[in-house]
């Protein structure tokens, strides 16, 4: 079974995902800043839950044990990080979920200077590994719930085929559909769109408000 190693795994999002997926059956490593922490966070997880398939360490460490890498990290906290994992994080696929907004206004998108974060990030790590946008379009109070319905697509980007598609089936062990959305350039539209969301969340008074394809294969 492929691993997943969660980094910024101790916070709510990353835990929440762990939860998931481990849930589904998928080896979990969970990363922190502080390896007791993060092995701290997997035994509470693995006793509330009633599993063994999660553990935790530092986020280098869960890097170099993981299959997959999931960046639950914020974008302007990922310089660090980012180069705390440069070379546990070579030869592996990187999720990137951080969304590309104005700091200021979170209504607003505001580009990176590399186009898109995902880009950024695989500029940085370099062509030794296949990084991926998802989970951008998917509300933050649905990602840090672990027992919330997630009825939105995700939308999967990034400049390798066979990750797209291997994360892609990843996703859809916990039961929410992601689709193939192209190559790394597209990556923009997909970060950005999330502002989008949070205004229509904000004008209308709800939360949560997502993206579903139509006209599309599903099951």
């Amino acid at each position: 079974m492929t691993s997943l190693a969660i980094i910024g795994g101790t916070g709510k999002q990353g835990s929440a995902l762990a939860a998931r997926f481990a849930k589904a059956g998928v080896p979990v490593i969970i990363g922190s800043r502080d390896a007791q922490r993060g092995a701290d966070a997997a035994a509470a997880l693995c006793a509330r839950l009633n599993l063994n398939n999660i553990s935790g360490t530092s986020n280098r460490e869960a890097a170099t044990q993981g299959d997959i890498v999931l960046l639950s990290v914020p974008y302007d906290g990922m310089p660090p990080i980012l180069a705390d994992l440069k070379e546990s994080a070579q030869g592996k696929i990187i999720i990137n979920i951080a969304s590309a907004l104005d700091p200021e206004k979170k209504t607003r998108a505001k580009i990176p200077p590399k186009g898109s974060i995902t880009a950024e990030i695989q500029e940085f790590f370099g062509q030794g590994t296949r990084v991926v946008a998802a989970f951008q379009n998917i509300s933050p109070e649905k990602l840090e719930s672990e027992n919330a319905v997630i009825d939105s697509d995700v939308l999967v980007c990034g400049g390798d085929k066979d990750a797209r598609e291997t994360v892609i089936e990843l996703i859809r062990k916990i039961g929410v559909d992601a689709f193939d959305a192209g190559v790394l350039a597209n990556a923009v539209a997909v970060e950005t769109f999330t502002a989008v969301l949070i205004a229509i969340n904000v004008k209308y008074k709800v939360k949560g408000a997502g993206i579903r394809l139509t006209s599309v294969p599903r099951g």
